[in-house]
């Protein structure tokens, strides 16, 4: 403000040192712009921002300089036109969905085995709103097939590695069948990553992230992020204005700063997955190991081939021999490395008993059906020492 020294100490108080003159130096890193509001020297500059027609801030619900950063450089690893971040993996996924055409009246094929609150969010909140909902066995393209035709959805979502159970969705062929029914492919990429798998490469039309987990990292974040073409990208942005599902700056400064080890923690966390997979599926307390990385997985050339060698992701399921919840509570309870913690795609190994948390809120027979029994437990694998992880588990077990 000029001529602020001549301003009473009151004004002053407020005003002085904000809004200095544009600089010459350029940041090493992003800032954070917690402002609301940003300010134009010309009015008709301000119109043409909000009119679409300039680039520019004028509202932190619309869009901030940092937030913008973050949704760049998810873009840049997605191999999309643009990215629209919002406050958590759920906000990112009702968002694509609406974007898509769900609405009542309109039809949503699904997989089966979705995250819990994905699964809830179709069959309770969107079924009650009059959109008809199908789950499928994505794995079984002919039923996927099947329900395409009956149904004719505005969208077919799918989780690239799905969660629990670690199945692994043909996209390519998945993308082709929507497509000739007229139907968007809505992919949430969030356990394989952009490190593995880039959906829209291979005819995806938004790809969903729980930025939470694997982008952030550090289990310090609440995030998501829908990654779509730039006509795709419009729609979320002009939806998210009205509905406000926005992500803060402070989160987007986190998220994007974890982003940049995205690469070094995945590689590691494959590795590390990979031989707690194989030690599991030979242990005699152990009858069934889920990971796409075992020759024995159903889907394990298909991860192969979609994943290009670079690893099956961070994540496994396996089940205890005989357990029922209380068995599968202390051998939680004995761990010591690997921490009791309800998310995933940490640098700390995570374990977690799907059927009392991540699908809590499913009943026991869609459980069942699903394929979740008590005796299932989740682990996502960190960045400690593979040894150290195995020592952990092997104690546990051990102890039951």
């Amino acid at each position: 403000m000029k001529d602020l020294i001549q301003k009473s100490f009151q004004t002053r108080a407020v005003h002085a040192g904000e809004r200095a003159p544009a600089a010459d130096y350029t940041p090493v890193s992003t800032p954070i712009y917690p402002s609301v509001g940003y300010l134009y020297e010309s009015m008709d500059d301000m119109d043409a921002v909000f009119a679409g027609a300039k680039q520019g801030y004028v509202y932190s619900r619309y869009a901030t300089p940092t937030v913008s950063a973050f949704e760049a450089a998810v873009a840049s690893l997605e191999g999309a036109e643009a990215a629209q971040a919002y406050s958590s993996g759920m906000a990112a996924i009702h968002a694509a969905l609406l974007a898509a055409g769900v609405k009542a009246g309109a039809s949503v094929v699904a997989a089966l085995d979705l995250y819990g609150a994905t699964f809830t969010l179709l069959r309770s909140l969107l079924a009650s709103l009059g959109v008809n909902v199908r789950m499928v066995d994505a794995s079984d393209l002919e039923d996927v097939a099947a329900a395409l035709a009956e149904t004719q959805p505005a969208a077919l979502l799918v989780e690239t590695i799905s969660n629990p159970l670690l199945k692994v969705a043909d996209v390519p062929a998945l993308a082709a069948l929507a497509h000739r029914h007229g139907a968007s492919l809505l992919v949430d990429n969030t356990f394989a990553s952009p490190y593995l798998f880039n959906p829209l490469a291979h005819g995806a039309d938004y790809v969903i992230h729980s930025a939470t987990k694997y982008l952030s990292g550090h289990g310090d974040v609440l995030a998501g992020v829908v990654a779509a073409s730039a006509e795709n990208k419009n729609k979320l942005y002009e939806m998210n204005k009205l509905i406000g599902g926005v992500l803060g700056p402070f989160e987007a400064w986190l998220a994007l700063r974890g982003l940049k080890t995205l690469p070094l923690r995945m590689r590691q966390q494959c590795q590390n997955a990979q031989r707690v997979a194989e030690w599991l599926n030979s242990h005699p307390r152990v009858s069934k190991v889920n990971y796409p990385g075992l020759p024995v997985h159903p889907q394990h050339d298909l991860a192969e081939r979609l994943f290009e060698g670079k690893g099956s992701g961070g994540v496994l399921s396996f089940e205890i021999k005989d357990a029922d919840k209380a068995t599968a509570y202390r051998f939680m309870e004995a761990l010591t490395l690997c921490l009791p913690a309800t998310t995933l795609g940490d640098i700390y190994s995570l374990v977690l008993h799907p059927a009392t948390s991540s699908h809590r809120s499913l009943t026991a027979e869609e459980r069942l059906r699903i394929g979740i029994p008590d005796s299932l437990l989740r682990l996502s694998t960190g960045i400690e020492s593979a040894d150290d992880i195995l020592a952990d588990l092997e104690s546990a077990l051990a102890r039951l």
